[in-house]
């Protein structure tokens, strides 16, 4: 089981972490120095079953959102977290509106640093958070008090997300892994007598070593040397479990993999410079989504500038659904049901659309080409 962080920045989420994992998930020295994260951080942690669950760390500053949406949109777990003496910020809320838009299945809220306040401050700020979740469509996700410090409430939590964890095995083997194989890349980096490797959250399929892939949307083909999962080797990875790949292909200058690719069977690539969306204008957005708008989209892991063209009307205002189609400035990767969210250009405040994955579909048109109906994503 995958689960990612969410919340305002100094709330904690990393030490919580670091308390469930013993791993510290800030990995750059900029993270260090600053005691903020910035980008991803991957920690894991071993089950007395034998399983494991991964966390992906997202980071809390408003300037690195886009991060944050690289790091949740493929992932259905999710742990709020809000510290005990600060309460409900604006990224909490903008967090917690983001993860209703795309209707992230699991929340989990977590109030942190409850060794620095009075109980009635945590129970104050529970309750809080408890409205602010019902609000949202979460009215029965469960809250857990902590202080990553001293380490109070960290086995009551560590014995929800084991059973959590144990039901989504249960759910994963019970079923089999349906339609081909796409997972967005997070992280590329090199080893030293390994090669290439990139990392991602699997969103469909099955992968397995020896595979004939290719990395979108520029369509190179590879192969896959190995894979890990948590440190270990392991023969292959299904549908919502993390892991880094070894690949091995040929690479124009600049054709690198990068956050924002997808690597994912052949048939699976649909490159496209224009999409349809389903959308739902943030309840909490100041002015409508307006036609003609420049607008950052996020999908799978990237991050590209585009123009939204209102088709349902003009605007879609605050809280209210209707269709968009968006002109991009480069290709990307998208498939019918995948999740997308939209910012203003100036990326201030919070998104001012959202697509939920249980809407109408979303339609992909290639490059130099009418525009057919996208091919709908195995679930």
């Amino acid at each position: 089981m995958i689960l990612a962080t969410a919340g305002h920045i100094d709330h904690g989420k990393t030490a919580l972490i670091r308390a469930l994992t013993g791993i510290d998930a800030d990995r750059l020295p900029e993270e260090k120095r600053r005691g903020m994260t910035i980008d991803l951080g991957f920690a894991h942690a071993a089950l007395p079953d034998g399983s494991a669950i991964g966390f992906v760390d997202v980071p809390g500053h408003e300037r690195f959102l886009p991060n944050m949406l690289a790091g949740v949109l493929s992932i259905d777990r999710v742990l709020l977290i809000v510290a005990a003496d600060d309460g409900p910020r604006p990224q909490t809320i903008e967090h917690l509106d983001i993860l209703e838009l795309i209707g992230v299945a699991e929340i989990t809220a977590v109030v942190t640093k409850i060794d620095r306040v009075a109980p009635a401050r945590v129970a104050a700020v529970t309750a809080e958070v408890a409205a602010l979740l019902a609000a949202a469509g979460y009215r029965d996700s469960p809250t857990f008090a902590v202080s990553s410090h001293s380490g109070d409430g960290i086995t009551a939590l560590t014995r929800h997300l084991a059973e959590s964890a144990g039901r989504a095995a249960r759910a994963r083997a019970a079923t089999a892994p349906a339609g081909l194989f796409r997972m967005a890349i997070d992280r590329a980096f090199a080893l030293p007598g390994i090669g290439l490797v990139v990392t991602g959250t699997v969103g469909a399929g099955r992968v397995t070593v020896g595979d004939r892939l290719v990395v979108g949307p520029r369509g190179i083909a590879v192969r896959v040397r190995g894979l890990h999962a948590h440190n270990h080797p392991i023969e292959g990875a299904t549908a919502g479990e993390r892991c880094a790949v070894n690949i091995a292909g040929s690479f124009p200058g600049g054709a690198e993999p990068r956050r924002g690719d997808w690597l994912l069977a052949s048939e699976q690539l649909l490159a496209a410079t224009r999409l349809d969306l389903a959308v739902r204008a943030s309840r909490h957005a100041e002015v409508p989504l307006r036609d003609g708008l420049p607008v950052h989209l996020h999908l799978g892991t990237a991050d590209v500038v585009g123009r939204a063209a209102v088709l349902s009307g003009r605007t879609i205002a605050p809280g209210e659904t209707g269709f968009v189609q968006l002109d991009l400035d480069r290709e990307i990767v998208a498939l019918t049901g995948d999740r997308a969210v939209l910012r203003d250009h100036a990326a201030r405040g919070v998104p001012p659309a959202g697509r939920r994955p249980d809407r109408r579909p979303m339609s992909c048109a290639p490059r130099d080409r009418a525009a057919p109906r996208g091919r709908r994503r195995a679930p």
